[in-house]
């Protein structure tokens, strides 16, 4: 039950909610999404999000799963991750999810439990006039799935590849997922480019590089615009700590907030 929240972020993991009780008001990408208990609401693989207020008796469980162990648990479903969701399951099967989520801390399995958790939220029929897993436009669920594969394909070979025209393809993308797929390809490589890092600090320009970006300042650009600070200073003065330990009161339903820039969340 938060009494706290996290400001507006994203980070590489795929998340869910369950809404166990009460309705929260969610900000995602540009779109504003109401939920009920009873639902699930899944965030993609940076997607930035924020809780913007909840009822009194708000419940949740927000499920995280890091990337690469997913990908190892789900095999060749792993994709089924990176499909966005809002859906209200049969009651049964969602008393079921959230059993299942209550005793992830506990449970010495909790990779495989959590890839069954996501075969069970994909398997969930999206919520009439919402845009969700099935419901998805097929060219948004193309694109999706091509670019978990290959973040680095053009809209101009996504298009071939979907076999339609790249302005369709834009369009369908923006409606169903609520940021640009410019957007979303540029926030792919951003956090590509800070795993790079982690993973070999020092040469920024090389990792700018092998995230696929043109050059180190367009890199740069992409890095300010998201996260309003260059990548030395996020790096290297304590400031992606702070960023990452930020929390902000809960806000009540009467007063719905706008959150400050997003922050990339690695924990």
């Amino acid at each position: 039950m938060p009494q706290y929240r996290r400001p507006r972020h994203f980070h590489a993991e795929p998340e869910f909610n369950l809404i166990v009780a009460g309705t929260a008001c969610f900000g995602v990408g540009a779109r504003t999404v109401d939920t009920s208990a009873g639902e699930i609401l899944s965030f993609l693989p940076g997607q930035d999000h924020v809780l913007l207020s909840g009822s009194k008796d708000l419940l949740l469980f927000a499920v995280g799963s890091d990337s690469e162990l997913s990908r190892e648990a789900m095999g060749n479903n792993a994709h089924r991750m990176n499909i966005p969701h809002h859906a209200r399951p049969a009651p049964a099967e969602f008393r079921r999810m959230v059993d299942m989520a209550s005793s992830l801390s506990e449970c010495e399995n909790a990779d495989s439990r959590i890839a069954e958790l996501w075969e069970r939220v994909y398997c969930c029929r999206g919520i009439k006039g919402v845009a969700s897993g099935d419901d998805l436009h097929v060219f948004t669920r193309r694109t999706l799935e091509i670019l978990d594969s290959d973040a680095g394909m053009s809209r101009d070979a996504l298009a071939q590849c979907a076999r339609a025209n790249p302005t369709e393809i834009s369009r369908h993308f923006h409606r169903n997922v609520g940021m640009t797929l410019a957007k979303y390809r540029a926030r792919q490589r951003l956090l590509s480019f800070i795993g790079l890092v982690d993973r070999q600090p020092g040469n920024l320009t090389a990792a700018a590089m092998d995230a696929g970006f043109g050059s180190y300042s367009q890199c740069y650009r992409t890095f300010y615009a998201d996260l309003g600070c260059a990548p030395q200073e996020f790096f290297a003065t304590g400031l992606r700590e702070r960023m990452e330990h930020a929390f902000d009161p809960m806000p009540s339903l009467s007063t719905k907030l706008t959150a400050p820039v997003p922050s990339p969340d690695s924990a």
